[in-house]
């Protein structure tokens, strides 16, 4: 049995992929063969070392190791785009909350203790204190074009508003699926320039942390709205509040409260809600299993953020599914093993990406353990897993 451990809930959607005369899934294993996380903070976590896959059933993996499963070999999944839409709903209900400013407006209603007509007149009296724009005809920045970040835009392009997107690293499958009438900006000072409103969708990484900073904002519009949904450090939060103070920001939206956010009356911060939706959870929840499933079973990699994406359909051969350092002659070396073990290489597929390398290879025969040793004695092989055939 392949065991599986997961460390959140997991849809039962996605759970339900993985068969049950080959799979056990639980919340305690000791030696489990993948991970399947959500939210779990896997830092500082005894990894064990029969991991061979960790999926996280969402987009990002700031709270899995990724470097250190990297060096020992194991591919970290992730789902991007399965909660593209439901971020997207997310996104267009805050830019309508900042500019409308809804969320102060409720609260003064359910603070009026009035009736009849000194309610009325209460009402009436603070039409004035909220009043709001539309979006229809603003600028809207969009930072990052993946799956998210291009629904994105084409929705707020349908809204009416002028979309500018910025992403130097888009994939021409992004590419294809964004509209035309979003403008492309050539650099993020030029996105900010006399932009009306912002919205994030990036990574947390170092050269993403405090992109959003006191010189960003200063090139915005006055007036104008942040929407965060992305990761809270992306944006600075000192110099989101000076321009909130300054009216240079009308109102900061974001997934991610701090007590000086949740303090400031500008600020509308809510408990990470991106991708909480039952429609998101499945989705997330479906593609992470399939792609875990199809790595431990075939050894295809897709959707992966450490390992480049290497899929090789199966034949009636026997598959060996190696992970090394990319280095020069690694696939000489593992082909001249297989030669001198007698084995003919039915079909290969290598790809690397960064320091790290992926092999396929099927061969003719079943290949011997000692063949196994052999191969994972060449220095930069990481990992070595025998598929055997494919299963039927």
């Amino acid at each position: 049995m392949i065991k599986i451990l997961t460390l959140n809930n997991i849809a039962v959607e996605g759970l339900r992929r993985l068969p049950g005369d080959r799979y056990e899934t639980a919340s305690a294993f000791a030696h489990p063969d993948a991970i399947i996380v959500r939210s779990f903070d896997m830092h500082g976590m005894d990894i064990p070392d029969t991991v061979a896959a960790i999926g996280r059933a969402g987009a990002g993996t700031n709270n899995i190791p990724v470097e250190a499963m990297s060096k020992r070999g194991v591919p970290v999944f992730n789902a991007p785009g399965a909660n593209a839409n439901a971020v997207k709903e997310l996104v267009i209900a805050g830019l309508l909350l900042g500019a409308r400013n809804l969320c102060g407006a409720r609260e003064y209603v359910r603070g009026l203790t009035d009736t009849g007509a000194a309610l009325s007149k209460a009402v009436e009296t603070a039409k004035k204190k909220y009043l709001g724009f539309e979006l229809p005809g603003k600028t809207l920045g969009v930072v990052g074009l993946g799956a998210t970040g291009v629904v994105v835009a084409n929705a707020a392009l349908e809204m009416g508003m002028k979309v500018v997107g910025f992403d130097p690293k888009i994939t021409v499958r992004r590419a294809w699926q964004l509209s035309a009438g979003v403008v492309q900006a050539d650099t993020l000072d030029q996105l900010f320039q006399n932009a009306d409103a912002v919205t994030l969708h990036v990574p947390l990484l170092n050269g993403t942390r405090d992109l959003v900073n006191r010189g960003k904002l200063r090139l915005m519009n006055d007036n104008a709205l942040l929407v965060n949904f992305a990761r809270g450090r992306v944006a600075n939060n000192q110099a989101v509040l000076a321009a909130l103070d300054s009216g240079k920001l009308h109102a900061y939206i974001c997934d991610f409260p701090t007590p000086e956010l949740i303090a400031h009356p500008k600020v509308i911060a809510l408990p990470h809600l991106g991708a909480s939706t039952t429609e998101a959870e499945e989705n997330c929840a479906i593609m992470v299993v399939e792609n875990v499933k199809d790595f431990l079973e075939n050894g295809n990699i897709r959707c992966s953020v450490n390992f480049p994406e290497c899929r090789l359909p199966r034949m009636d051969a026997h598959r060996l599914a190696i992970a090394n350092a990319n280095v020069p002659n690694m696939v000489g070396q593992i082909t001249t093993c297989l030669a001198e073990a007698g084995l003919n290489i039915e079909d290969l597929l290598n790809k690397s990406i960064g320091d790290l390398a992926y092999t396929i290879v099927d061969v003719n025969k079943p290949v011997r353990e000692a063949t196994e040793e052999r191969l994972r004695a060449i220095d930069g092989v990481l990992t070595l897993r025998n598929l055997g055939k494919p299963v039927t």
